[in-house]
């Protein structure tokens, strides 16, 4: 079931284009648009959408006073506001805002941010579908379905996936635990997709390597994992 989403904002363009991006992502809809607070608090008691994505100024009742009343009648609606200025940020935590977008916003970063808030407030019911790597400034998503190997190398882990590699900034541990049906522990600094390995063989020197389909990079199995790893490849 997707995550409903309420758009919220007084110029019509913007909405039009916050539905646009959303309807073009996968696990979300939008359930109803408004153009200001009240309206906006009128369909939150009536549809109890997931996430309402607010701008702040806005006529007649503001964003900040409609997230104060979701909040007050514990409405189940998370907010993420939308606003083009930047000195709203403290109080809008300050009311129990989930997220903080400022226009522009581009596709990336609203899915980044829609995955999260939606994810801890289990609108998710399996989680994350992308993990999410930054470069220059510029946020990639990457779904789970791709990714093949995951790599610790310095302060860093690596990520092996069918469009290239990227660079997170999340440790092993912390994938492993959050993706156990995805990710399987092959090393003290290797994750890999169990639904993608295609052998274990041994190396010149004697040591056991995994063939990942779709990835040249065979990630080292480490000698006390070696017994675990054929266990669960003779499940797949």
């Amino acid at each position: 079931m997707a995550v409903s989403i309420i758009v919220v904002d007084d110029e019509q363009l913007a909405r039009q284009r916050l539905q646009a991006m959303i309807e073009s992502l996968d696990g979300f809809e939008v359930c109803a648009v408004a153009s200001q607070g009240q309206e906006a608090i009128d369909l939150c008691r009536q549809l109890q959408p997931d996430i309402a994505l607010l701008d702040i100024r806005m006529p007649i009742m503001d964003g900040m006073q409609a997230a104060e009343l979701i909040a007050e009648e514990g409405l189940r609606t998370k907010v993420i506001f939308t606003t083009a200025y930047d000195e709203y940020a403290v109080d809008a935590f300050e009311v129990a805002a989930q997220g903080y977008l400022l226009k522009p916003i581009n596709k990336e970063k609203l899915e980044k941010t829609l995955m999260s808030v939606a994810a801890k407030a289990g609108f998710l019911a399996d989680g994350r579908s992308h993990l999410s790597a930054s470069s220059r400034g510029n946020i990639e998503l990457i779904p789970l379905d791709n990714v093949r190997v995951l790599q610790a190398e310095h302060k860093y882990v690596t990520v092996y996936h069918t469009q290239g590699e990227s660079i997170l900034d999340e440790s092993l541990k912390s994938l492993e635990h959050e993706f156990p049906s995805f990710f399987k522990r092959v090393h003290r600094n290797a994750l890999v997709s169990s639904a993608h390995v295609v052998s274990m063989e041994k190396n010149i020197d004697g040591q056991y390597e995994l063939k990942v389909e779709g990835c040249d990079v065979q990630p080292l199995v480490s000698r006390r994992l070696v017994s675990e790893v054929r266990g669960w490849m003779k499940q797949l």
